[in-house]
Order: C-alpha cells, then sequence, then structure tokens
C-alpha cells in the first residue's frame, strides 16, 4: 500500500489491478443486490469479460458474497477493504491540495492595460475588483496569463498589501406588512449611496425599492453579498424588513464591516 502521508502515491492509483478492483466494488456496493455486470462496465469503461473475471477474484478474496442469478453483496470485509483506500485516497488529496495547490495560488484580476505573461503587475481595488496595473502598484504579482485591456489575467506570486479602504452599510429597517407604519419610497433615493450599491432583503423591502428611482443591486443572498461588498471596499445601503435586520447585522460584526441602523421612526 501506498503511504500518502509520507508523499507516496495510494495503492489505488499506482496498481492498476487494484484501482480496477476499487471501481467495481464501489458500483457493487451501489447498485446490490441486484447488480448488472454489463453496467459496471459501462461504467468504468472496461470488458463485462474483465468485470465478471474481477467480480470471481473479489468473491473469492472474501470481499463479495454472490447470490444466485446476479445478486451481489459486498462483504463486511469487503467493505473494510474500501475504506481503508478511501481513507488513503482523501490523505493523498489533502495533500494535493495543501501542499501543491496551496502553494500555487493564483487569483484573478482585470487587465487595466494590456498583460504580458510572466511580467510583474501591481494589484489595485476598484468598485470591489481586483485588478492589474502594469504599471505597478504597493502590492505586486507576477502575471500567469496574457490578457488584453478589459480581459481576466491570471496572477501569483503575490507581495505587499492591496491598499483600499473597507466600505461602509446603512441598514434601512422596513416594517413588515401587518405593521401600521409605512416609509415613503423617496427614503430609498435619499440614503442611497452615489458610488455603491442597494440591496433588499425581504418583500416588503423589494416593493418599497421597487416604488422609489433607485434599482436594487442585490436581491438574493444578501447577508453574505452585502458582507462581501462592504469587505471589498464598497458602500451599501441595506434595505432589510426589521425581521431580516439581526441576521445582517451579526453578519457585519462577523466581518468587522463598518455599519449603522438608520432610525426609520425619523422619516
Amino acid at each position: 500500500m501506498g503511504d500518502p502521508a509520507g508523499g507516496g502515491s495510494p495503492d489505488v492509483l499506482e496498481n492498476k489491478r487494484n484501482a480496477t478492483r476499487y471501481q467495481i466494488l464501489v458500483e457493487i456496493a451501489a447498485r446490490q443486490p441486484a447488480v448488472s455486470q454489463g453496467e459496471i462496465a459501462d461504467a468504468i469503461g472496461v470488458t463485462s469479460q474483465a468485470v465478471s473475471d474481477y467480480v470471481r477474484d473479489l468473491a473469492e478474496s472474501g470481499y463479495v458474497e454472490k447470490g444466485g442469478r446476479g445478486r451481489y453483496e459486498v462483504t463486511k470485509e469487503g467493505v473494510d477493504w474500501l475504506i481503508s483506500r478511501t481513507d488513503d485516497l482523501e490523505a493523498y488529496l489533502e495533500r494535493v491540495n495543501s501542499d501543491v495547490l496551496g502553494s500555487v495560488e493564483v487569483d484573478a484580476a482585470i487587465a487595466l492595460d494590456d498583460v504580458a505573461e510572466g511580467s510583474e503587475v501591481g494589484l489595485v481595488m476598484r468598485d470591489g475588483v481586483l485588478h492589474a496595473n502594469p504599471a505597478g502598484g504597493t502590492a505586486t504579482a507576477v502575471s500567469v496569463t496574457s490578457a488584453e485591456k478589459g480581459e481576466a489575467v491570471g496572477v501569483a506570486d503575490f507581495e505587499g498589501v492591496v491598499d483600499y479602504e473597507t466600505g461602509s452599510v446603512s441598514v434601512l429597517p422596513v416594517p413588515t406588512v401587518t405593521d401600521d407604519d409605512h416609509l415613503n419610497p423617496d427614503v430609498v433615493s435619499s440614503h442611497a449611496p452615489d458610488e455603491g450599491l442597494v440591496a433588499v432583503a425581504g418583500t416588503e423591502a423589494y416593493a418599497l425599492v421597487s416604488r422609489s428611482d433607485t434599482s436594487p443591486d442585490i436581491r438574493f443572498g444578501t447577508a453574505e453579498g452585502v458582507a462581501e461588498a462592504g469587505m471589498l471596499g464598497l458602500d451599501v445601503l441595506l434595505v432589510a424588513v426589521t425581521d431580516e435586520v439581526p441576521r445582517h447585522t451579526s453578519k457585519l460584526r462577523d466581518r468587522n464591516v463598518p455599519h449603522r441602523v438608520l432610525d426609520s421612526d425619523a422619516f
């Protein structure tokens, strides 16, 4: 068996026979007790005769119990064998993700001008989106792809800190449909940021914004979306039904995003 923790590949990746045994055993476990060897052959890309030979071998090894008329079941020993190989695979994939892929982190940015692959670029944040500036910046990276102005470019080998300020969120509570209080739609326009986003949470909030001169930028997944926008430097007006306000402000506190709840009684 391979030693994933020590850097080797799992047995089911190094040994073709064990890889096929693993696949067939998984397919039997998924289809038991009525198992079609032809379906397994189609699923893993081998011949029906090969499946038949492997099933016979698995039965002789005590991993599969054969019944009559194409009925098979994976035994406890077979399950244990699957689990051990699966654990090896999971450990191997975890190492690949952390040691290999993690060391080659690539992000995407919008090219402010034409960028050649392998060139150093500056990183700046604009409108909540990372941009690559060939002219440089306080933070730098190396482009791993080429791109024309306005296209997405892959960047890696980051150095420095991208210089931008966190945005702020203003929360406008909207009474529920059963409340007697009602807000004037003009309050939305008066508090909407000149350069930022408007988000709505709840049907009553959407109705209020729809009656104003403002269109919502975020309608779904607002708790996560508003917090993310604020973290990326955008100002946001969140128009939310009163029942939704605590959930959103809790997320903003968790992300350390500056925010304030407007006093709807003053409108």
